[in-house]
C-alpha cells in the first residue's frame, strides 16, 4: 500500500519552498497566483432503524490553505498547485457499540488502534502543471469530476485521486482529457491506497490494482447541445464506455433539459478468467447458484432524466435501468464514493445488478422572489427489481437539502446546508441521516 502521512509543519515547509523557487519569480506565475484560507464545518449523525446499532455522530473543522499559481512565462509555462489540509475532531467517532454489537466506524476521522477517532488528522496535495497553447497536463494530486471518475466530497476534507492527466481545448467546442491514476487518499485517512472495486476491496483475500487509465471528450454542438464520450478501465477488474447528451430547449414558458446517460461495462484482465476471480478480482452482483462467470464484470446502465425550469421553479423526473449480473463497477475503497449518476443520492447509490430506479424532484430558487442565496431542494428515488436470490428487492431514498449563502454585508460568502436524508431497503440498512456545514473562504491574495 502507498502511504503520505502529512503533518503542519511539512505543509507549511512545502508551500514556503513552492513559492520562494528562483526560477518560479516570474510574472506570470506569481501575479496570477490566488492564495485563499477556506473553512468548513461539518457535522454528521446517523441513526440505522432496522439494526441493534448506536447512532452515530461526528463534528469536526476543516481548515484549507488553498495556493493556485498562474503559469510562467514563454512558450510553455509551469504552474504549481498546493493544497494544504487540517481537521481537527470537536466531537464523536469510534465509539464503541453495545456488548457484541459492531463498533459504529469513523467516516469522518480515522480510527486509533484502541478504536477511537484520532483528534486531528492533515494531509498536503500538490500538483505540477504545464501549459502548451490551449492544452495543460497535470501531475501529482487530481480532483476530476468526469463521467467514469468523481472524487467525492461527502465529508469534512475530501477524497483525493493521484496520477497524471491532459486536458486540450486546441479545437473551439471540443475537449479532449486523458489520464492515468495510480492511487487514491480517502476521505478520512491521510495515507494513499491502491484502487479496486466493490466485491474486491475487502477480506482477507482482497485484490487492488495501481492503474486506471480514462479519456474522452466533451463536444458542444452550438450552447444548447453537449455530447460526450468517455472510457475507463481499471487493470485486471473491468473497462468501461459511455455516452452522454445534454440538450437545453428554450420554450415559450421555461426551458427543458434532456439528459442522457449510456454506460457499457466488461471484464477486463484477471476478471475475465475464473482463475483470476478465485484470485479475488471479483465484482459484486448476483448471479445463479453455480455459474461460471460468477464475480465477473457485466454491466449496462442507460438512464434518462427531464428537468423543466420555470422561474425560480425546477421539476425533474428520470429513469434508470440497469442489465447485467454485475453491480455497476466503479473506482471504490470503502468509504465514500461519487457517481455519475441520476441516482446519486446522499446515501444510497442504486447500482445493483438488475435494478430499476424512478427519480422525482423539485427545487426552488428563493431569489427569485427578493430572498437571495436561499435555496431549497426535495428529491425520491424509487428502485426495485434488485436481483437476489429468491426474489427481488426493492429501496427508496427521500433526500431534502437547503442552502444559504450570505450575499452581503460583513458575512458576505458564508455558506449554511443543512441536509437530511432517510434510506429504506430490503437490501441494506435503513438510514436516518443528517449532515450540517458551515463554509466561509478568506481569500489572502
Amino acid at each position: 500500500m502507498y502511504q503520505r502521512p502529512v503533518t503542519r509543519s511539512a505543509t507549511l515547509s512545502t508551500l514556503g519552498a513552492a513559492l520562494a523557487f528562483p526560477s518560479l519569480a516570474q510574472a506570470g506565475f506569481i501575479e496570477d497566483g490566488k492564495l485563499s484560507l477556506n473553512l468548513k464545518n461539518f457535522y454528521i449523525n446517523q441513526d440505522t432503524r432496522n439494526e441493534d446499532r448506536p447512532r452515530s455522530e461526528e463534528w469536526g473543522q476543516g481548515f484549507f490553505l488553498d495556493y493556485k499559481s498562474g503559469f510562467t512565462d514563454g512558450t510553455l509555462g509551469f504552474g504549481l498547485d498546493v493544497l494544504a489540509m487540517h481537521a481537527i475532531r470537536l466531537d464523536g467517532g469510534g465509539r464503541e457499540g453495545k456488548p457484541g454489537i459492531e463498533r459504529t466506524p469513523g467516516t469522518v476521522f480515522p480510527l486509533e488502534s484502541n478504536g477511537k477517532a484520532k483528534t486531528d488528522f492533515g494531509r498536503l496535495a500538490v500538483t505540477g502543471k504545464l501549459r502548451l497553447s490551449k492544452t495543460e497536463a497535470r501531475l501529482g494530486t487530481l480532483m476530476p469530476r468526469l463521467p467514469v471518475v468523481t472524487y467525492n466530497d461527502g465529508r469534512l476534507l475530501p477524497q483525493l485521486f493521484h496520477g497524471g492527466q491532459i486536458t486540450s481545448n486546441e479545437i473551439d467546442n471540443l475537449t479532449l482529457i486523458a489520464g492515468k491514476i495510480e492511487h487514491s487518499t480517502e476521505r478520512n485517512s491521510s495515507d494513499s491506497f491502491p484502487l479496486s472495486i466493490s466485491g474486491a476491496n475487502s477480506g482477507p483475500n482482497a485484490q487492488f490494482s495501481n492503474e486506471f487509465y480514462y479519456g474522452g471528450a466533451d463536444y458542444k454542438v452550438g450552447k444548447d447541445l453537449l455530447l460526450q464520450y468517455y472510457y475507463g478501465s481499471l487493470d485486471d477488474f473491468y473497462e468501461q464506455h459511455f455516452l452522454g447528451l445534454i440538450h437545453t430547449w428554450t420554450l415559450p414558458v421555461g426551458s427543458l433539459k434532456t439528459d442522457l446517460r449510456f454506460f457499457a461495462s466488461d471484464s477486463d484482465g484477471r476478471n475475465e478468467s475464473a482463475s483470476g476471480r478465485r484470485e479475488g478480482y471479483v465484482s459484486s452482483g448476483y448471479w445463479s447458484a453455480g455459474a461460471s462467470s460468477r464475480g465477473e464484470v457485466d454491466n449496462h446502465l442507460w438512464s434518462a432524466q427531464f428537468t423543466y425550469t420555470l422561474g425560480g421553479h425546477e421539476v425533474k423526473a428520470g429513469y434508470q435501468k440497469i442489465s447485467g449480473n454485475s453491480d455497476f463497477p466503479h473506482l471504490f475503497k470503502g468509504t465514500g464514493r461519487t457517481l455519475y449518476l441520476i441516482t446519486d443520492a446522499q446515501i444510497h447509490k442504486f447500482t445493483s445488478a438488475g435494478e430499476n430506479t424512478w427519480v422525482a424532484g423539485y427545487s426552488y430558487d428563493f431569489g427569485k422572489i427578493g430572498i437571495a442565496g436561499l435555496k431549497a431542494s426535495l428529491v425520491y428515488w424509487s428502485g426495485d427489481d434488485i436481483d437476489d436470490a429468491g426474489s427481488d428487492n426493492k429501496e427508496w431514498e427521500r433526500d431534502f437539502r437547503i442552502d444559504y449563502v450570505v450575499p452581503e454585508g460583513t458575512f458576505k460568502g458564508l455558506g449554511l446546508t443543512w441536509r437530511n436524508a432517510a434510506l429504506r431497503s430490503n437490501d441494506t440498512r435503513d438510514i436516518d441521516e443528517n449532515r450540517l456545514i458551515v463554509t466561509y473562504s478568506f481569500p489572502l491574495f
